[in-house]
């Protein structure tokens, strides 16, 4: 019983200083919702931010080492990316529009090219119009 509870209190304590580090101002997206992730970008002693516009085809972890994996098409070829939600590195995280899905994950959305990528607009409150 007492290594129960060690344990407990071990992981209080790290959920504790896990919420410490944990971003406050993260907007609301789901699966198959089109985004722009704001990146801050170091070159040298330069930085600068560069915006990776996507759809999230999964979200996976929780606490400090969730994920989300944004992918996009570029010159015919598929490009992912995997942020980190709570990094310092992502800025700005924008939902542009909502995509109506019906799975948790989009890995089938490897295999499409074409138009057949596209899924189809859910009109939702949480996205940008523009």
């Amino acid at each position: 019983m007492a290594q129960k509870n060690k344990i407990a209190a071990k992981s209080q304590l790290l959920d504790a200083v896990e919420n410490k580090s944990l971003k406050q101002d993260i907007p609301h997206f789901e699966i198959g919702d089109t985004v722009d992730v704001h990146c801050s970008i170091k070159e040298g002693n330069k930085e600068r931010i560069q915006v990776f516009t996507g759809t999230v085809i999964a979200r996976k972890g929780r606490g400090t080492s969730e994920t989300f994996t944004v992918r996009r098409i570029v010159n015919n070829e598929g490009v992912e990316r995997i942020f980190p939600l709570h990094s310092p590195n992502v800025v700005d995280i924008r939902p542009v529009r909502s995509g109506k899905t019906r799975r948790a994950k989009l890995y089938f959305l490897r295999k499409r090219t074409g138009k057949a990528v596209k899924l189809a607009h859910r009109h939702s409150g949480h996205t940008v119009t523009k």
